[in-house]
């Protein structure tokens, strides 16, 4: 069995540190392991606080065939329409709006975890590409642009002067 010795104590208190600059202050349990939040219930949609001024982050998958380099994302609920997927010197752009539909009638949310609005995501492409092959298309709820990877020589001479 291992001890605990002092340096693990010490090492305790830095991940504690380090997991209130993450959370907050006020998100830390006191320090005799109790947690002095209130538990009495989620906060009232009131206390909220409103992040509209932040586009969401879209999430992608970016690989190379022989011939292709392909970046994948998961765009499901997103019309084709809602979508602007635009390059420029290498960097892919993804932008768009995720709609939650009608809810003029909702009172009171309960719990909202799913992220409603505009996202974007800009990429640098690992690997030179031909602009003029780009395929993009949207088909099941995931976004599929494949590009024409630009052929370069392995090795290339450079002439002394």
């Amino acid at each position: 069995m291992a001890r605990r010795t002092r340096d693990d104590d010490d090492l305790l208190m830095e991940e504690d540190e380090l997991t209130a600059a993450f959370l907050g202050d006020d998100d830390m349990p006191s320090p005799q392991g109790r947690d002095t939040r209130d538990t009495a219930g989620p906060a009232p949609a009131e206390e909220w606080e409103e992040e509209d001024s932040v586009p969401g982050q879209l999430a992608v998958d970016v690989y190379e065939t022989k011939e292709k380099l392909v970046v994948k994302a998961r765009t499901a609920g997103v019309n084709k329409h809602d979508l602007d997927v635009s390059i420029s010197d290498n960097t892919l752009t993804i932008r768009g709006t995720l709609s939650a539909g009608n809810e003029d009638d909702v009172e009171n949310y309960f719990l909202q975890e799913c992220y409603w609005g505009e996202f974007s995501r800009s990429i640098a492409l690992p690997v030179p590409v031909k602009e003029e092959e780009i395929e993009a298309v949207l088909k099941d709820g995931v976004l599929t642009i494949s590009f024409g990877k630009v052929k370069q020589d392995t090795v290339k001479k450079i002439q002394i002067l």
